[in-house]
């Protein structure tokens, strides 16, 4: 089966580039490089729990109530309508917390346990907002976009994991995405998620949203200088289920690749990643597009051969 994915290499050799199209055997030149490697980095997005059923809730086929995410994921919808962004949220949260993580979720966690065992490096950087790298087994995990099941407050800036379910009385039996705009019914911001953390002798109460980074929000400078740490040392890098078109992530691929190390994109079909990958291939000895599922792939690349 893994024979019917197609490879486009980029390969410099003794000052020449070879531009070729292969079969999804000559993987094999790439796990041979992974085999040497001591750090590698690996970018997730939506494509690799795509396998696990997990929506993006971007296009027309991905709406919630006829809202998109880019709707619905901003900080000025949140001070509109904080109650609707919590029916939203608290939806994707019952719905993701059904699903499992996928044959490219546990293969990525068994090659992290057999770098690990062998005292080398294996970070998964995601863009990922769905736990699933963690729930299959992975531990070096940076989400630098957030995750479902943490909430951080307005007021004092306290972050932490919460599964309740629900996160609160009030959206009990709400997030239903039938629910036509003539029929819904506010919640009172007072019923909404409230701060626990402690300020002084009590807690402090104020309401808390969602742990996630959202659009037109700037990624956390901490979160950035351990992206910026994990890449210093990178030897290897694949790119798996993402198209690599949000900054900053869409940035990290092509600087690793500009610097000489061997990139593998990973995808279901040709992206935009792939295109940026090429523009500096003449730069690298060694970038690569896999075009298939990315569960097949990783399970073939790691499995066997770590």
């Amino acid at each position: 089966m893994i024979h019917s994915y197609i490879c486009r290499f980029s390969m410099r050799s003794a000052g020449t580039n070879l531009q070729f199209a292969k079969r999804c055997s000559d993987v094999s030149a790439f796990r041979e490089i992974l085999s040497k490697s001591h750090n590698v980095m690996v970018l997730t997005g939506a494509g690799i729990s795509a396998e696990s059923h997990v929506p993006t809730f971007r296009g027309s086929g991905g709406l919630w109530r006829d809202f998109s995410a880019q709707n619905l994921a901003t900080p000025g919808a949140f001070r509109s309508d904080p109650g609707l962004v919590w029916e939203f949220y608290h939806y994707r949260r019952e719905f993701v917390r059904t699903k499992q993580p996928n044959a490219g979720h546990f293969a990525l966690a068994y090659a992290e346990k057999q770098y690990t065992e062998c005292g080398r490096s294996f970070r998964v950087i995601t863009q990922n907002i769905d736990g699933l790298h963690t729930k299959a087994g992975s531990h070096n995990v940076l989400e630098i976009h957030g995750n479902l099941y943490k909430t951080r407050c307005l007021e004092c800036n306290d972050v932490r994991e919460n599964r309740d379910s629900p996160i609160c009385p009030a959206l009990l039996g709400r997030g239903s995405p039938k629910v036509e705009l003539q029929e819904y019914k506010p919640i009172p911001a007072s019923q909404l998620p409230r701060c626990q953390n402690m300020v002084g002798e009590k807690p402090c109460g104020s309401l808390l949203r969602p742990h996630v980074v959202w659009f037109g929000e700037n990624l956390d400078p901490d979160i950035l200088s351990q992206v910026d740490e994990i890449m210093s040392n990178t030897d290897v890098c694949l790119v798996v289920g993402t198209s690599a078109v949000v900054y900053p992530a869409a940035s990290f691929a092509p600087s690793l690749a500009r610097r000489g190390v061997p990139v593998a994109e990973i995808n279901i079909e040709v992206t935009p990643s792939t295109d940026s990958l090429q523009s500096v291939s003449y730069l690298n000895l060694f970038t690569m597009c896999i075009c298939g599922f990315p569960g097949i792939i990783l399970s073939t690349m790691f499995y066997i051969y770590v």
